[in-house]
């Protein structure tokens, strides 16, 4: 509820109705019945001009239903969780009329509009962290990220030959293990059922259908253990550096979080939204993945998402982009993340979901991987992360936990669970910077495995 003055120098409310997708609701009813009575009409426009409208319909009304469920939003992941369900029960069950599943897989798929939100989400999401954090992660922050990774598939393939599960320990590794430890759907499981389609030459929605269960369910777990192991600190404080104001993750007295977070003067200018900047981030993220595809050319054994990831963690580092240009890519990222997620979950729905495969795959057998997961992140990144200097239960937390969730809102949720919201600049880290090295290792296993 805004306030506002009137003419005799009071204060007055000024009441604000419900908006969806950024208009009031009401607005958004009308267009909706427009969007829908063209596509029931058979009257849809072909490629994204009508594409766009009908995801944006589908996914803010799922995406509203997600955020308001209480057990759905609080453990599995809300909106997104329902956007990508929901969309596939359209399909699956022919609520949607055919032609519009084909203008939205085409758009989805053929025309390259996942592609296209991959490179936007990974060039600004680096591109707007701060310069030290990215350096620090690799000195002694990612090694805490690596224990978590290796004792988390190390369990998962041990646990898959002692319960004989059917894909086996290779199956465990690639379908459970690295989706749940890959930094959710968008930045995680998206691209890495692209990356093992390609590799081990099957179809991307099979793999992702395979993969989702365990996003969720992996999310869910991170969070309920984040909770446990808030409550092991205060019984065992020597093993945490606290909670609240006073967390922190170094054992040494002091943090470094401070020291980590962005500059408030380079805040205010990222903040600063400017159409043309928005422009320049879009060139040059769609330019970070043709240059990803050009190395791939060269080096073919590793994804060309990886070597996009490479190739702007490098030029981050280094320096060598301008702040300015850094910032347009921030804010095309901040703008794609806003106004597109819920449009290109329809997607992912539609296109790469298949609710019967994933039916198939909610097993007992699956359900054990899925904890041994989170445990393995639990306990690697909790003791690697000790031996590098941390609070164990803080690394395990940050370093193990906030891998296995769904990215950047698995972190609140952990973090809130754990009581532990100044760790937010390592959260950080494991979200962004951890879910590409996921995606990076990916493709080097694949190779081991399959060539």
């Amino acid at each position: 509820m805004a306030t506002q003055t009137n003419s005799n120098g009071l204060v007055e409310k000024e009441k604000r109705s419900f908006e969806l997708f950024g208009m009031p609701w009401y607005f958004f009813i009308i267009f909706s019945a427009v969007v829908l009575i063209a596509t029931y009409l058979g009257k849809l426009p072909k490629g994204m001009i009508g594409a766009f409208p009908l995801m944006i319909v589908v996914g803010t009304l799922f995406w509203l239903i997600g955020d308001n469920a209480p057990i759905i939003k609080t453990f599995l992941g809300g909106g997104a969780i329902v956007v990508i369900f929901g969309s596939a029960a359209l399909n699956t069950f022919k609520i949607l009329p055919e032609a519009a599943v084909k203008i939205i897989d085409n758009f989805e798929v053929a025309e390259g509009f996942l592609d296209f939100y991959i490179a936007a989400l990974i060039t600004g999401s680096i591109m707007g962290m701060n310069r030290k954090l990215l350096i620090r992660a690799a000195v002694r922050y990612l090694p805490a990220v690596l224990g978590g990774v290796v004792v988390a598939l190390g369990l998962a393939a041990l646990a898959a030959v002692l319960i004989g599960y059917k894909e086996g320990p290779r199956g465990a590794v690639l379908f459970v293990a690295l989706p749940i430890m890959g930094g959710g759907m968008g930045a995680g499981a998206v691209p890495l059922s692209k990356i093992f389609g390609e590799g081990m030459g099957r179809e991307a929605g099979e793999m992702l259908s395979m993969m989702i269960p365990a996003v969720a369910l992996g999310n869910a777990l991170a969070i309920v253990a984040g909770g446990l192991l808030n409550r092991i600190g205060k019984v065992k404080t020597s093993l945490t550096g606290g909670t609240g104001v006073n967390a922190q993750l170094l054992l040494v007295q002091g943090t470094i979080a401070d020291e980590l977070k962005i500059d408030p003067v380079y805040q205010k200018a990222r903040d600063s939204l400017s159409l043309v900047q928005m422009g320049a981030g879009l060139f040059i993220a769609t330019t970070f993945f043709a240059l990803g595809a050009v190395i791939n050319k060269f080096v073919p054994t590793i994804h060309s998402y990886a070597w996009m990831i490479l190739s702007v963690a490098f030029v981050k580092a280094l320096g060598i982009l301008p702040q300015k240009f850094e910032i347009c890519c921030y804010q095309w990222y901040q703008f794609v993340m806003t106004n597109l997620t819920a449009v290109l979950l329809v997607g992912i729905g539609i296109s790469y979901t298949n609710l019967n495969q994933i039916a198939l795959a909610f097993t007992p057998q699956y359900l054990i991987l899925v904890f041994v997961t989170v445990l393995g992140a639990i306990l690697g990144s909790g003791i690697v992360g000790r031996l590098v200097g941390f609070y164990p239960i803080d690394s395990a937390i940050t370093a193990g936990l906030c891998m296995a969730n769904m990215g950047g809102t698995g972190d609140v949720a952990v973090l809130s669970a754990s009581k532990r919201m100044e760790l937010m600049p390592f959260a950080q880290i494991s979200s962004r910077i951890g879910g590409a090295f996921i995606l990076i290792l990916s493709s080097v296993i694949l190779q081991i495995l399959f060539h």
